[in-house]
């Protein structure tokens, strides 16, 4: 059975050449300018085409991207040789992750029942950045489901302060309690 090649491994190589040339910002806006060009169907599907010469795919890359670092640039042939285009969003995830624990930060999901307004976002980003004890980076997420209250996603830990949640707690309660009750 064919082992299942990871971007995480791709993401880590270049991430080490571009601290050694210290580029790794440079280097990360170049793998998501990448990663939205890739994200184009019929571009994708030419690189990926088994009867295109790898040749040509890789003149296509120098073309599309010629300002690009010239590793950026081999990392993509090297993903277009492997017939593994498909890899750049994992590449591009993983090498922003090796950039935000490099810079001290954390990636942090909210998510809320209405959109919150700048100065809610800001008294949550304080209360996790204290909370952890690092930079924290906030993106939002409106989810009319959890009817009120938030949730705030820190890597694998989960806040669940949504009304959702607290009226399913109480639920459970309930039944507990008329169960033992019955009993």
């Amino acid at each position: 059975m064919a082992k299942r090649v990871s971007g995480k491994r791709y993401a880590q190589a270049i991430f080490q050449l571009a601290v050694q040339q210290d580029q790794v910002d440079q280097w990360a806006g170049e793998l998501d300018s990448i990663r939205q060009v890739l994200q184009d169907e019929e571009f994708r599907s030419f690189l990926e085409h088994a009867e295109v010469p790898l040749a040509e795919k890789n003149r296509s890359i120098e073309t599309v991207f010629p300002d690009t670092n010239p590793l950026v640039r081999n990392l993509v042939a090297l993903l277009i040789s492997r017939g593994s285009v498909k890899l750049i969003d994992d590449v591009h995830l993983s090498y922003s992750q090796l950039v935000d624990e490099y810079r001290g930060r954390q990636r942090v999901e909210v998510t809320s029942a209405v959109s919150l307004d700048t100065a809610e976002l800001e008294r949550i980003s304080r209360f996790v950045s204290e909370l952890i004890q690092k930079e924290v980076v906030v993106s939002t997420e409106v989810d009319e489901t959890i009817l009120g209250g938030v949730i705030i996603q820190v890597g694998d830990q989960l806040l669940d302060g949504s009304v959702r949640s607290r009226l399913e707690g109480l639920r459970r309660q309930v039944r507990s309690d008329v169960t033992a009750t019955a009993a």
